[in-house]
């Protein structure tokens, strides 16, 4: 069975090598089937770990969030479709926060969460989303609105895979918190290509980390999943 798993990762890795080549080589025709096959194959790893234990809501969420990220990068293939995208990636991580508030050891009620110190703790990653708002603000027209919801959005998935801290054990906060990092850096950096600075770099800068955000919190979760209760 583990042997079985494997082959999917194996698949993901490839995928996304070809995905990225062909960004390199300006092939975008053929991105039609290596771009969706990347997040299919980690859907189908996922898939088969959570497969032997009970659908809990924790599985259910992360099912969500790559199936919504699915989505969002089909339809992200066409820039017609980018608001479109943008709303399904906003649901993937409002499914990645609800993934991330359950797999917690030690779930912190409302009333002890001292506000003033998570402010402090969050605070580099406000900044940063507020210079990417600023630069990208005068382009943004129509979109200002919807973009101004998805940067709260992926703000609040960040903070919370870092309020994560020391509620599960070392290896699953890191590979999360590290992984929604990723995330954000790859959102930043599509939103500085499309709507402040295009360069050439920008597409295998945004495709590779965001494989590598998927995949880290993927396997983040799943090391809480497989800890000793």
């Amino acid at each position: 069975m583990k042997n079985k798993n494997i082959l999917w990762l194996y698949l993901f890795l490839i995928a996304s090598l070809i995905d990225m080549a062909l960004l390199v080589e300006h092939i975008n025709n053929w991105r039609f089937f290596s771009k969706p096959l990347i997040l299919l194959s980690l859907i189908g790893y996922f898939y088969q770990i959570t497969k032997p234990i009970s659908w809990t809501i924790l599985s259910k969420a992360v099912m969500g969030a790559l199936i919504f990220s699915w989505i969002g990068d089909v339809l992200l293939m066409w820039s017609e479709f980018f608001i479109y995208g943008l709303g399904a990636f906003f649901l993937a991580h409002v499914c990645y926060i609800i993934a991330f508030k359950v797999a917690q050891l030690n779930h912190t009620k409302l009333a002890d969460v001292n506000f003033i110190k998570a402010f402090f703790h969050n605070l580099p990653i406000y900044l940063v989303a507020a210079f990417i708002y600023y630069m990208i603000n005068p382009q943004l027209g129509n979109l200002k609105i919807p973009v101004i919801l998805y940067i709260i959005i992926i703000v609040s998935m960040v903070s919370t895979a870092r309020e994560r801290f020391q509620k599960s054990n070392a290896a699953s906060f890191w590979q999360v918190f590290i992984g929604a990092c990723f995330f954000f850096v790859s959102d930043g950096i599509l939103a500085l290509n499309k709507f402040y600075q295009p360069f050439s770099e920008a597409g295998i800068l945004i495709m590779g980390t965001y494989v590598i955000a998927q995949l880290l919190i993927v396997m983040g979760i799943r090391s809480h999943m497989i800890q000793p209760k």
